[in-house]
């Protein structure tokens, strides 16, 4: 996806506040009585969802623009129909979040308007609509937790994991259909052959972006890959980012190492991984998001 100079997160209105309640109610009671019950509460203010903080720590980006161009737009995608939708923009407006876009859908997925708002990340509660985000080409995750974000610490720790997130899943095919030793030959045999992007690659360009109009040690994001290859594994990687031109701050190889003390050690605000073995084990203190692509998710 294109970057036109500022970084754009598209996101849903459950991934944004606590919808529970009345996604119970759509569940159990149907759609009319949930618009009714939406219309009623319209004026109660939604209590902050898993993405929020990850949202508000976004939008803050802009407020260190030298030259006050904004640097990051969020832009919400709902099922919701315009009319249910009011609750949700009373509630941004509340809390003073710089959310001015949006597409209703009426509980059709949504996930058609991301190229048009030119999107580089859908980020959603709801698991199909990701999967369909993805299916399409574009970077989606499912959130799954919202704690643990460094709330007092301004800069923005975003980490990756690597095979079929920032990469394809091409080597973990083998390495899920043919074991360790063969997925380990035939990274060393392609050590120098780039490995092909993943639903991810986009959205780290588009970050590195925003980071090239600050000094690295001013920079308001800061990347790391949290991945579970291990040397001899690592050079291809290197290699790859190295032909991409794409700087990661931090690399961590952890051979199959639990991840979650590093992410925690590395001050992670978000973690994108497409196991959600791996979201979940870390997601008890670290904010992670499901990455449904990929062979694991077949």
């Amino acid at each position: 996806m294109e970057f036109k100079g500022k970084l754009v997160i598209a996101v849903s209105s459950r991934a944004l506040f606590n919808l529970d309640e009345s996604h119970r109610i759509f569940e159990t009671e149907g759609k009319e009585a949930y618009c009714a019950y939406q219309v009623q509460h319209e004026e109660d203010i939604l209590d902050p969802g898993f993405g929020y903080e990850l949202v508000r720590k976004l939008l803050a980006i802009n407020s260190l623009s030298m030259n006050k161009q904004t640097l990051v737009e969020v832009i919400l995608l709902s099922q919701n129909s315009a009319d249910t939708g009011l609750r949700i923009f009373n509630s941004i407006a509340h809390y003073n979040l710089d959310i001015s876009r949006a597409a209703f859908t009426s509980g059709m997925s949504p996930y058609g308007y991301i190229p048009a708002f030119g999107a580089h990340l859908f980020l959603s509660a709801n698991d199909d609509d990701v999967r369909n985000a993805l299916e399409a080409g574009y970077a989606a995750a499912t959130i799954l937790s919202g704690s643990g974000l460094q709330a007092d610490v301004k800069q923005l720790r975003i980490a990756f994991d690597g095979d079929a997130v920032l990469f394809s899943d091409q080597s973990e095919q083998i390495y899920q259909q043919h074991g360790l030793a063969a997925f380990t030959e035939n990274e060393k045999k392609s050590a120098r052959i780039p490995l092909s992007g993943g639903p991810f690659k986009g959205f780290l360009e588009a970050l590195q972006c925003i980071q090239a109009q600050f000094e690295e040690q001013d920079s308001p994001i800061r990347t790391a890959l949290v991945t579970a290859r291990s040397a001899p594994a690592h050079e291809r990687v290197v290699r790859t980012m190295r032909k991409w031109g794409i700087r990661i701050d931090e690399a961590l190889f952890l051979g199959g190492m639990p991840k979650q003390e590093f992410l925690k050690a590395f001050g992670a605000d978000i973690f994108f991984d497409d196991q959600k073995k791996h979201c979940e084990e870390a997601s008890e203190h670290i904010s992670t998001a499901h990455v449904p692509h990929g062979v694991t998710n077949q």
